[in-house]
C-alpha cells in the first residue's frame, strides 16, 4: 500500500568509504573475524537506523548502538529484535561496572554484519559486532574486549526489554495491537533471561500463542534481576503514544504504549589480561513455538559464534565475486553494485506454518483459509516492511538474477503463488502484500487490486526461466501465469476494450479506471507467457496470448500517447477512454520495458517508439521531474502545459528512479545526463555519502516534500533497506552495458554491450547463468567496438555491439578473421551480431564502422 511520508529538506553528509580497515593507525588483531570490504561513517550516528539481517532473524536499531522506539505499521514497534513471525525485544544495552558504555563513535557496515566502535575506559576499548547465523532464529551480539596496557577486571552486565508481539495486526488495524498483545513475563533460568507471552488475544479467530525469547552469554552469569524496566540508559523510558491516539508524540521515545513488555538484567565477572583481548559473546533467541525451542535456538547460536560469522562472512564472499563488474569509467557505481548484491542478501527472509487469512486491508480478522508450511521471500524494506510483497518481488527479480542469486527469488515467486491459491483459489489473482505470520493484508479477490502484480508475474517467471534455463520451474509456474492473464481478461476489462481495468503502482485519486502500467505489464505479460508456452508446445495459449499483445499494441499509440506533452496518459477514463496526465512516474514504463521476440535476433527494447520515447524521457529529466535524486513519484508544473489537480509529489523512490535509468538504457541515452544520472542518484545513497546505513539502498532519496530520513522523527521515516531501487544499478550494468541477454530456456544467449560515451570500457566477470557463467569485455573507440567474451553455458551464443544510430560497418572479424554478421536498428543503436560458439573458449568480436 501507499507508504506514510512527512515533509521537510535537508542537506546532505560527508562519510567516509572504507575498504577494509579505517584509516589511521594499525589496528589491534581482532578476536572478531570482520574480514572483507567495509563502509563506515561517524557522524550522527544516533539520527542512523540500521538492520542486520539472516533468514530468520534481524535486528534494528540505531547505529550509535542504541534502541529507540521506530517505525509505524505498529507506531514505535517495528526495530529491535525479530524473528519472523514475532517480535523477541526492544533492545538490549550493555555496561561495565556502575556505567553504561557510551553512544557507538563509529559505524560500519560489513559483508553480512555490522559493527560499533564504543567509547571504552581510560584502560579499555571495546568494539561490538552485530550478526545473525545462518538459519538460526537469533541473533549474536559480539563485544571484543581490550586491555591496551594492564590487565583488567570488571563486572559487565546487560540489559534486555522483551516485547513478544506478532508481526500482525498493527498499530490502526481492525483489530489493532491495542487488542492483541499480551503481557509478557520474565524468569531467569539456567543462566538467561527468559520471556514469554503465551495466552489467546481477546479477538475473534485469535489463535493460542505460546511465544519466547532469551538473552544469555557464553559465560556464566554471578548475577541476575528481573522486573517490568531494565532498558540500560534508556530508562526511564520515554512512551510513544498509540498512533489513534491524540497526544502529542514525543521527538524521540523509548517504548509505546502498546508495549507490554518485561526486563532483567544479567552479570558477569569479566578479566581481559595485560595487553590481551576477550570477546564475550551474547545472543538472542525465540520461537513462536514454545520456550524449548527457543532454549534449542539459544544454545545452537551460542556454540561456535566466531565460525558461524566466519561461515557467514565466506558466503557473503562468495555472492560478491559473482558478476563483478570493472567499470573505469564509474568505479563509484561498481562498488555501488557490490553492494546491492549485499543488500538483496540482507533481503531474505524466512518462516514457516503461515496461517493465510483475509484481512481486506486491515479491516476483518476471519479464520486463516489455509497454511503455507513455509516460505522463502526477499523482505521489500526493513523495518515497516520485511514481508512478501507481489511488485517489489517482481522488480526486485531484475537485480537478483543479473547477480546470480536465482534460488531466493525463485522461492519468493512460489509463496506469492501459493498465498495466492490459498487466499484466492483458481482466479489467477496475485496477492499484493504477505506479512510473515500469513495475513494477506491487501491484494484477495475481493480486493480492488492490484492489477499490476498479476499482469508482471508472468514476466517474473518468464525472467528467472530465461537466466536460468531451469525448464522445471516454467513447469512448476506456468499453470499460474497462465491462470494470471486469464484473470485479467476475465475480471478486469469490464468494457472489453483490452486496457485492464484496477489499481496499479501508483494508488492517487483521481486516476481513471484504466492504468498505463497495468495495460504496459499486460502486453508485457502476455508475450512473455507466449513465449513460454511456446517452449512447452501450447499451441492454443501461444495463438491467445500473441493475439491479445497484438491487439493492444497495434492501438497503444493512437489512444495512450499525448503528444503536445509529451507522454503517455496516465490513465483513461471512461467511458470513451479520456486521456489523463497527471505526471506520475508510471509514464517511464513504455520506455522500461522489455519485450520478448521469439525466433528473431533478440529482445526489443521498450514499447513505444523512438519518436515517442526520447521526447518523453527528455521531459521526464527537466527540474519538474526530478533532482539529482532521482525521479519524482510526481512531477510539477512549469515544464509541459498539462493541466492537471493532482498535486505534485517530488518524493524520490528508489524504484522510480530505477525504472528510469532504465528506460534510458532501453533507448541508448547512456551519458552523463541520461542514464548515468539516475544509476548516480540511487548509488549516492549508498556510498560514500549514504542515505543512513552505509552501503544500503533506501526506499525514498532525500526529496523537496519529504526531507531526508536521517532529520525525520522515527516514526515517520521510509525504509532505511529496500531490495527494489537495486534494480537501477545492477540491471543498466548487466544487462543494458555489458549487453547480457540470456534466453536459456531456449537455448540462446546474446551478449551485446553498449559502452557508455566516454568510458575506456568495462567488463564484466562469472556472471551466472543456469549452471555456467560468461565473463564480457566491451570497448569503444576511434570508429573501433570490441567486444571479448569467455562463456561455459549450454547455449547458441551470438556476439555483437551496439553502435551508434546511422553507423556504417565497414569490417567485422571474429576471432581474427571475417566474420558473417547481422544488422538490427534498435531503439539503443545499430546492433551488428555474429554466431559464435558455446565453450569456454575466448572468443573476440571487433568491428569497424564510420559514420
Amino acid at each position: 500500500m501507499a507508504r506514510k511520508l512527512v515533509g521537510g529538506m535537508a542537506s546532505i553528509l560527508a562519510m567516509a568509504l572504507v575498504t577494509g580497515a579505517a584509516a589511521g593507525p594499525a589496528p589491534r588483531r581482532s578476536t572478531i573475524p570482520t574480514a572483507g570490504p567495509t563502509l563506515s561513517v561517524a557522524d550522527r550516528l544516533a539520527d542512523r537506523r540500521y538492520v542486520a539481517t539472516g533468514r530468520r532473524a534481524y535486528v534494528v536499531g540505531t547505529e550509535d548502538g542504541r534502541f529507540p522506539a521506530m517505525g509505524f505499521h505498529t507506531r514505535g514497534e517495528m526495530g529491535g529484535v525479530w524473528s519472523p513471525p514475532i517480535k523477541l525485544l526492544d533492545g538490549l544495552w550493555f555496561g561495565i561496572d556502575d556505567a553504561w558504555i557510551g553512544p557507538a563513535t563509529r559505524f560500519t557496515s560489513g559483508y553480512g554484519y555490522v559493527s560499533m566502535d564504543l567509547p571504552g575506559t581510560d584502560s579499555l576499548e571495546i568494539r561490538r559486532v552485530d550478526f545473525v547465523p545462518g538459519d538460526r532464529r537469533a541473533v549474536l551480539v559480539g563485544l571484543e574486549l581490550t586491555a591496551p596496557g594492564a590487565a583488567q577486571s570488571f563486572t559487565l552486565k546487560v540489559d534486555a526489554h522483551s516485547e513478544l508481539m506478532g508481526a500482525y495486526p498493527w498499530g490502526e488495524t481492525d483489530p489493532s495491537q491495542t487488542d492483541f498483545n499480551l503481557p509478557d513475563t520474565a524468569t531467569f533460568r539456567n543462566g538467561a533471561l527468559l520471556f514469554s507471552d503465551r495466552g489467546t488475544p481477546p479477538v475473534p479467530d485469535a489463535p493460542r500463542h505460546n511465544w519466547a525469547s532469551l538473552v544469555a552469554s557464553n559465560l556464566r552469569p554471578s548475577g541476575h534481576r528481573i522486573g517490568s524496566g531494565f532498558r540500560g540508559p534508556q530508562g526511564p523510558p520515554v512512551i510513544c503514544p498509540v498512533s489513534t491516539s491524540d497526544a502529542p508524540q514525543p521527538d524521540r521515545c523509548d517504548d509505546t504504549d502498546y508495549g507490554k513488555g518485561a526486563g532483567g538484567r544479567l552479570l558477569y565477572d569479566v578479566s581481559v589480561p595485560a595487553g590481551g583481548t576477550k570477546t564475550v559473546w551474547f545472543a538472542v533467541a525465540g520461537s513462536d513455538n514454545g520456550a524449548r525451542l527457543a532454549i534449542d535456538e539459544l544454545k545452537a547460536a551460542l556454540d561456535h559464534p566466531r565460525a558461524a560469522l566466519e561461515a557467514k562472512i565466506a558466503h557473503r564472499r562468495t555472492l560478491a565475486r559473482r558478476s563483478r563488474v570493472t567499470l573505469p569509467g564509474d568505479p563509484l557505481l561498481a562498488r555501488g553494485i557490490q553492494w546491492s548484491k549485499q543488500n538483496l542478501a540482507d533481503s531474505v527472509q524466512r518462516a514457516r506454518r503461515l496461517a493465510i487469512r483475509e484481512t481486506n486491508a486491515g479491516v476483518n480478522f476471519p479464520a486463516p483459509e489455509g497454511t503455507l508450511e513455509e516460505a522463502r521471500w526477499l523482505g521489500a524494506g526493513f523495518p515497516d516492511y520485511p514481508w512478501l510483497f507481489g511488485t517489489d518481488g517482481e522488480f526486485t527479480a531484475f537485480a537478483s538474477v543479473a547477480v546470480g542469486q536465482f534460488e531466493p527469488i525463485k522461492d519468493h515467486l512460489r509463496a506469492l503463488r501459493d498465498s495466492s491459491r490459498i487466499v484466492n483459489g483458481s482466479s489467477g489473482k496475485v496477492v499484493h502484500e504477505v506479512v510473515s505470520d500469513g495475513s494477506v493484508y491487501f491484494g484477495t479477490n475481493a480486493d480492488d487490486g492490484n492489477t499490476d502484480e498479476t499482469a508482471k508475474f508472468p514476466s517474473a517467471v518468464a525472467l528467472v526461466w530465461r537466466w536460468t534455463g531451469d525448464n522445471g520451474f516454467r513447469d512448476e509456474m506456468y499453470r499460474f501465469a497462465k491462470d494470471n492473464m486469464r484473470y485479467i481478461y476475465r475480471a478486469l476489462d469490464d468494457d472489453n476494450d483490452g486496457w485492464p481495468e484496477g489499481l496499479g503502482n501508483v494508488e492517487r485519486e483521481g486516476m481513471g479506471e484504466e492504468k498505463l502500467d497495468n495495460t504496459v505489464y499486460t502486453i508485457r505479460g502476455l508475450l512473455d507467457l507466449a513465449d513460454m508456452a511456446a517452449s512447452k508446445g501450447d499451441s492454443a495459449t501461444v495463438v491467445w496470448a500473441k493475439d491479445k499483445a497484438r491487439l493492444l499494441r497495434d492501438r497503444f499509440e493512437s489512444v495512450w500517447w499525448m503528444p503536445g506533452v509529451p507522454q503517455h496518459a496516465d490513465s483513461l477514463d471512461d467511458p470513451g477512454n479520456a486521456q489523463l496526465q497527471q505526471r506520475h512516474w508510471i509514464g517511464v514504463t513504455p520506455m522500461e520495458v522489455e519485450l520478448p521476440r521469439r525466433m528473431r535476433v533478440g529482445p526489443r527494447p521498450g514499447l513505444t517508439t523512438r519518436r515517442h520515447g526520447v521526447p518523453a524521457l527528455r521531459l521526464r529529466e527537466t527540474e519538474c521531474y526530478g533532482d539529482a535524486f532521482g525521479l519524482f513519484h510526481t512531477g510539477a508544473p512549469g515544464c509541459d502545459p498539462i493541466v492537471s489537480d493532482a498535486p505534485a509529489e517530488r518524493v524520490i523512490f528508489t524504484l522510480n528512479t530505477a525504472l528510469m535509468a532504465v528506460a534510458e538504457g532501453n533507448y541508448g541515452r547512456l551519458d552523463d545526463d541520461e542514464q548515468r544520472r539516475f544509476t548516480t542518484a540511487n548509488r549516492r545513497l549508498q556510498l560514500p555519502s549514504p542515505d543512513e546505513q552505509p552501503g544500503a539502498m533506501p526506499e525514498v532519496a532525500p526529496s523537496p516534500d519529504y526531507g531526508r530520513s536521517i532529520d525525520l522523527h522515527l516514526n515517520e521515516r521510509a525504509m532505511v533497506l529496500q531490495a527494489w531501487g537495486n534494480y537501477g544499478t545492477v540491471w543498466p550494468v548487466i544487462h543494458q552495458q555489458l549487453g547480457v541477454r540470456p534466453d536459456l530456456g531456449n537455448g540462446r544467449l546474446q551478449v551485446v554491450p553498449q559502452v557508455p560515451p566516454g568510458s575506456p570500457g568495462l567488463s564484466g566477470e562469472n556472471i551466472r547463468l543456469g549452471r555456467g557463467w560468461v565473463n564480457v569485455s566491451a570497448e569503444a573507440s576511434g570508429g573501433t567496438y570490441r567486444t571479448e567474451v569467455r562463456a561455459k553455458v549450454d547455449a547458441r551464443v551470438r556476439l555483437g555491439h551496439t553502435l551508434p544510430f546511422g553507423a556504417r560497418v565497414a569490417s567485422v572479424r571474429l576471432n581474427g578473421a571475417p566474420a558473417n554478421y547481422k544488422v538490427r536498428d534498435t531503439h539503443r543503436g545499430r546492433e551488428v551480431l555474429v554466431r559464435a560458439g558455446t565453450t569456454s573458449d575466448r572468443e573476440v568480436l571487433v568491428i569497424r564502422a564510420s559514420g
